[in-house]
């Protein structure tokens, strides 16, 4: 049996129904996938250059996640 995350925001204003689900649990997918390739590549970085490799791990915090969410208005 697969787990399948779900998400849901309330309150917000981008749609009639003010409530987000399709677009913050692809955000959470995106996250995840970036996450699971960007971290390991992050830390050999942050060997050697500590401020980029900070930069590199949360790249998929501040960037992939909300532009995935903001994306998606439902």
């Amino acid at each position: 049996m697969a787990f399948v995350p779900v998400c849901v925001q309330c309150g917000t204003r981008s749609n009639p129904c003010r409530c987000k689900v399709v677009g913050p649990t692809l955000g959470f997918v995106a996250f995840v996938v970036a996450g699971v390739i960007e971290w390991p590549l992050g830390a050999a970085v942050y060997l050697f250059r500590h401020r980029k490799g900070r930069r590199i791990m949360a790249h998929p915090a501040t960037v992939v996640y909300p532009r995935v969410t903001r994306a998606i208005p439902i």
